[in-house]
């Protein structure tokens, strides 16, 4: 099996190389010691990261190749989170040199190049999937960048689609299925073990929120989303290479405590884990996925059968109200201890379904995102539930 797999693998790590390696050639080179969103490492450790992960996990751990620069190894080993209202304090002398990072990134992908195949598959996986996680995350974060200090690249907007009939569609009672079965298929340790949860009927909307609904909510008093901007009385959408004129037909991006607000003005609330996997079985996913778009695009540009909710998959993440916590019988992988257990701290939210920018193999129904509620830079939309 390892034999077989190792090639499709190796093919998958090079095309999330590629990936990875055009979101750092938006950058102007001035711009990689930048620090777009306070909570989070400069763009510098980012450009580390991703091969200091993949030396540690399968050359060091797995094959047990000796460090050539164990150094850099830690230097650039773990990302940050820090709790709300602590940042972090380090300075621009505090990172190496662009040249001497991006050296360190040729050889550690030589020497991987020429011994991955020997690698377990499960660790090839993990290396992949983490890879991919961090193209989203590299693409929220150079969202926050000056438009100055990126390369714009062509982004047609979205078209105009009529304006949504947000309705709602009845859910009948009965069971979630959670989670996958270990050797099922790869994943992470947060997705094991499978849980069952009946969850009482219900009724969902059938669009995620959108720029439109949200404004009434914000001229009703409620406080506008972090990727708004308001220009001359006019309120623009913040975009990856340029403000363009609110589209009220798309989701809106917000933080799950605006989610929440919102939800209350509108006497409703936000499903539940288990409520948006009873909605999201057998819908089909939005075409804005897999790195197709760089903004959202209209709730209504993707077909979908008339009963069903539609783009519970892809075009942004959606909030839930679950607390992210372990399932029953979860244990850490032993190649990865702290990659869930450190954020089970009643403190992060699950969200589900994914983004523009989140890759198709991160798209299962198992997968859990997560993250503190009043986080506004992740492309994070919401619907409602009311019973």
């Amino acid at each position: 099996m390892q034999k077989a797999l190792a090639p499709t693998l190796q093919r998958e790590l090079a095309l999330a190389r590629r990936q990875t390696d055009e979101l750092f050639e938006l950058v102007r080179p001035d711009a990689l010691y930048e620090r777009p969103i306070p909570e989070r490492h400069r763009i510098i450790f980012y450009l580390g990261h991703l091969e200091a992960f993949d030396w540690n996990l399968l050359a060091r751990r797995a094959l047990d190749i000796a460090s050539f620069h164990p150094e850099f190894d830690r230097l650039f080993a773990f990302g940050i989170d820090p709790p709300e209202g602590s940042l972090p304090s380090d300075t621009r002398s505090d990172w190496p040199s662009v040249e001497e990072t991006r050296r360190y990134n040729r050889h550690t992908r030589e020497v991987i190049d020429e011994t991955v195949a020997h690698a377990p598959g499960e660790m090839l996986h993990a290396a992949i999937e983490h890879r991919l996680m961090h193209a989203e995350t590299l693409a929220y974060i150079l969202h926050q960048l000056p438009y100055g200090s990126k390369l714009a690249q062509p982004a047609p907007p979205p078209a105009e689609h009529a304006a949504p009939r947000q309705d709602w569609i009845e859910i009948p009672a009965g069971t979630a299925h959670m989670g996958m079965q270990q050797g099922e298929a790869f994943g992470w340790d947060n997705e094991f073990q499978p849980v069952s949860v009946e969850v009482p009927e219900f009724a969902i909307s059938r669009y995620k929120v959108t720029n439109g609904e949200y404004l009434e909510f914000v001229r009703g008093g409620g406080a506008p989303p972090f990727f708004w901007i308001e220009r001359e009385g006019r309120w623009m959408y913040r975009g990856m290479f340029e403000e363009i004129p609110l589209p009220l037909d798309c989701p809106v991006y917000v933080t799950k405590c605006q989610a929440e607000e919102y939800a209350r003005w509108r006497g409703a609330a936000l499903p539940s884990e288990a409520q948006f996997h009873r909605a999201a079985l057998g819908a089909p996913p939005s075409r804005n996925t897999d790195f197709a778009y760089w903004d959202p695009i209209p709730v209504t540009a993707d077909a979908a059968p008339v009963n069903a909710p539609v783009q519970m998959t892809g075009n942004g993440w959606e909030w839930t109200s679950s607390l992210f916590a372990p399932f029953a019988g979860f244990e850490p992988k032993p190649y990865y201890l702290n990659y869930s257990e450190p954020f089970f701290d009643g403190a992060h939210y699950v969200l589900k379904g994914g983004s523009p920018r989140t890759a198709a193999r991160l798209l299962r129904p198992s997968f859990r995102n997560w993250f503190r509620p009043a986080y506004p830079y992740i492309y994070a939309t919401f619907r409602l539930v009311r019973p």
